[in-house]
């Protein structure tokens, strides 16, 4: 018996996502590269431990005008956990979405709320269809947000400079957790880490998502 992948050498571990045996080596090369792994899957978890960010010149940072502080992070902790419930929900939800199409909905987001400052509104939609249909998933659950705070509240209280701040924080978390691979969904992971389970609700430490 051969690898599945490679079809050379010995196969050494059960892979879920050709649903075969394969070699540690193709496991180590082809994960998240020509293989969609599961998040279940426990060499890819194990390789979590070890991930490196994606190389990136820190001249190419996007919006870089943008100051974000732990304390304004800490002040909107229930905006982040929704925001971060409602994109890692968003990509999970589109099949075949990974990291950079998610990066892809951040930056149109942030694009898109920028234009309010101006006072002139116009939606950055995303060209690429996985992208688009996470921006559009965002763009419908804050309003929905702002909806049931004007319901329960009798107005809103989240500010369009609010998101737009925690997009941009968003989006730099993603900047350093994405692993470079071509479907790599490290940031997706982590993000569902974060806020799978009974108290998906509440928002985890804002120094654990705080970049160095």
């Amino acid at each position: 018996m051969a690898c599945a992948i490679c079809e050379t050498r010995r196969p050494r571990r059960f892979c879920p996502g050709v649903r075969g045996d394969i070699c540690s080596i193709c496991c180590g090369t082809e994960r998240e590269v020509t293989v969609t792994c599961p998040f279940e899957c426990e060499y890819l978890q194990e390789s979590r431990l070890h991930d490196r960010p994606a190389p990136i010149d820190p001249a190419t940072v996007p919006n870089q005008d943008v100051r974000i502080t732990e304390k304004f992070v800490d002040e909107h902790e229930a905006l982040l956990a929704f925001l971060g419930n409602v994109v890692a929900g968003a990509a999970l939800d589109t099949p075949g979405a990974v990291d950079y199409d998610v990066r892809e909905a951040l930056e149109a987001l942030i694009r898109t709320y920028r234009t309010l400052e101006s006072g002139v509104y116009y939606e950055s939609i995303p060209p690429n269809p996985l992208a688009a249909n996470i921006y559009r998933t965002v763009q419908n659950a804050v309003a929905e947000y702002r909806n049931r705070e004007q319901q329960e509240l009798g107005m809103s209280r989240t500010r369009d400079s609010d998101v737009f701040g925690l997009l941009v924080f968003l989006q730099r978390v993603e900047l350093d957790r994405n692993n470079g691979r071509r479907r790599g969904r490290a940031f997706v992971d982590s993000l569902r880490a974060f806020y799978a389970g009974p108290d998906a609700a509440a928002a985890p430490s804002s120094s654990s998502l705080i970049l160095p």
